[in-house]
């Protein structure tokens, strides 16, 4: 094959950008660019362009790029792969460098009230995904990417991992079903994710697959950060087996469940009542709970109904969990506000967490509210809310230390 070709064009395109390579026998690299912004950015683009083709030693060749608004990142993920489309063997990467605004490191227990979903092909939404604060962003390579852009996406998720700022958001990434998700682990683990989504488990086995697979890579590229699991359940296998599931790692976080498969599986529809997920929502929640990890909820597809969203957000929190799955920006905040704790809560936990510090100060052992004790889970839901209450702004950061 002598042509390849990569990105998107047309008018309504924009943040991206569209690569044709044709390979020629001779007569160096002719370049045809037109871009939106070539009077600011043109040479720019042209260079980066030349030194490509000095990276994968591509010597004669007719290189026409249209280009949208494409940032750099963008630029050089949408060549590579019309490069390696025109030589599948092709192994080396042209990585950018990492972006020092991501160096930030996550933690297993940290606050995953909302998680938005990008899909993987599509760099229009990522640079100021950040911005909207949800807990985490996930790049999405499954569902949202269609079979012919896998390969797209896998490449653009890496580049974005390395070079965009997501403002202190926990950086995601949903794989493939396995076992093709196990091929995506090569273009994520080296390159700054926080936590690997795993779709559609069903056992124990595919969540130690996947460890194994990631420790192995981790070896090999020196990687030192700890990254996370999420399994997401969506069969009925996959609910019946959920504490398997969510005991399968040390390294799994949360346990998610996603119900527009499951409710497919069962042979049934989801409802605005959501009868026919109670049972597997509330075994979602006593897996999570019983292994340690956070259960957290599914999607609200209906981006224009924010009361329906709210309302089934409070109803999955009465249930025990402690996350929403976010598809559009606007949810992040009606998600977050749901999940914020009541002023009942907060004047509980208030509580607690003084007689906690008092009991500590006089070398006590034991932690009791009037007649009632107060043992350690307790304490830590407690100081937990607190935590909750000052990210939403109800109590102000430093009130355990004024108090």
């Amino acid at each position: 094959m002598n042509k390849s070709s990569a990105g998107k064009r047309g008018p309504k395109v924009r943040s991206d950008c569209y690569i044709e390579i044709t390979k020629k026998r001779s007569g160096g690299i002719r370049l045809n660019l037109k871009s939106k912004v070539q009077s600011m950015y043109g040479t720019q683009i042209e260079n980066q362009i030349f030194e490509m083709c000095r990276f994968f030693a591509l010597r004669h060749a007719n290189i026409i790029v249209e280009d949208y608004g494409a940032l750099p990142f963008t630029i050089s993920a949408r060549f590579e792969l019309a490069v390696k489309r025109l030589a599948p063997s092709l192994e080396c990467e042209f990585l950018p460098e990492f972006n020092k605004n991501n160096s930030y490191k996550t933690t297993k227990d940290r606050f995953r009230r909302s998680r938005l979903y990008l899909p993987g092909n599509e760099p229009k939404f990522y640079p100021n995904a950040g911005l909207h604060k949800p807990d985490g962003i996930i790049l999405d390579l499954e569902d949202s990417v269609s079979p012919t852009e896998k390969d797209a996406a896998q490449i653009l998720v890496r580049n974005a991992l390395r070079s965009v700022n997501f403002y202190g958001a926990e950086r995601m990434v949903r794989i493939n079903q396995l076992p093709k998700g196990l091929d995506d682990l090569k273009y994520i683990v080296p390159h700054n994710v926080h936590v690997i989504l795993i779709p559609k488990v069903e056992s124990a086995d595919e969540i130690k697959s996947v460890e194994n697979k990631v420790e192995e890579i981790k070896k090999q590229n020196k990687i030192k950060n700890k990254i996370y699991f999420m399994p997401i359940i969506e069969s009925a296998l996959g609910v019946m087996k959920a504490f398997e599931i969510a005991t399968a790692s040390t390294n799994n976080c949360a346990l998610a469940i996603g119900l527009e498969d499951y409710t497919a599986d069962i042979g049934t529809q989801r409802t605005t009542e959501e009868k026919e997920s109670f049972m597997a929502r509330s075994t979602i929640v006593a897996a999570a709970k019983a292994a340690g990890i956070q259960p957290i909820d599914t999607v609200f597809s209906d981006v224009n109904d924010m009361e329906g969203l709210l309302k089934s957000t409070k109803e999955i929190k009465l249930l025990g969990f402690e996350g929403k799955g976010c598809i559009h920006p606007r949810q992040i905040k009606i998600v977050h506000e749901a999940f914020a704790p009541t002023e009942q809560e907060i004047e509980k936990a208030k509580k607690i967490v003084i007689a906690f510090k008092e009991a500590k100060a006089k070398g006590l052992g034991v932690v009791s509210i009037g007649s009632k004790m107060i043992d350690a889970p307790v304490v830590k839901r407690a100081e937990k809310i607190i935590e909750l209450a000052v990210k939403n702004d109800l109590l102000k950061n430093n009130w355990i230390n004024n108090y």
